[in-house]
């Protein structure tokens, strides 16, 4: 719930954010474009403006809900490390003999290797040809 919240909150600032951006007059020295100079940079009349401080408290608004709705994504994330899953971490079967004694020559088998392609075929399907 709080993350569906957080969320609408953040779209209604990225959509003020991108529409104040927009407001903002051009000061014509983008892109090394205009003549305009550097008179008006950093004076107490272009920082004191309204649109430029706005930007600033939705600029800081969008970056901590990014944030916050980061860390509620972390939380709500099932672990995925290996080590974390049950019976993953187990110890792979150690090879048994002809005669059923663990160790030993293994014998071969004849009707498939026993991966996964054999798990998947179906009943009664022939087997894969061993290769020699």
């Amino acid at each position: 719930m709080w993350t569906t919240v957080l969320l609408v909150v953040h779209l209604m600032i990225a959509a003020a954010l991108v529409a104040v951006v927009l407001l903002q007059r051009s000061e014509g020295g983008g892109l090394g474009m205009g003549g305009g100079g550097g008179g008006g940079f950093l004076t107490g009349r272009g920082t004191a403006n309204l649109l430029t401080r706005s930007t600033a408290a939705l600029a800081a608004a969008f970056f901590t809900t990014s944030i916050l709705l980061s860390m509620l994504a972390q939380q709500a994330r099932a672990p995925s490390s290996v080590f974390d899953r049950p019976g993953a971490a187990s110890a792979p079967a150690a090879p048994v003999a002809k005669d059923g004694s663990p160790g030993g020559p293994v014998e071969p088998k004849t009707e498939g290797r026993g991966g996964v392609l054999d798990k998947l075929q179906p009943p009664g399907s022939p087997a894969i040809p061993q290769t020699k």
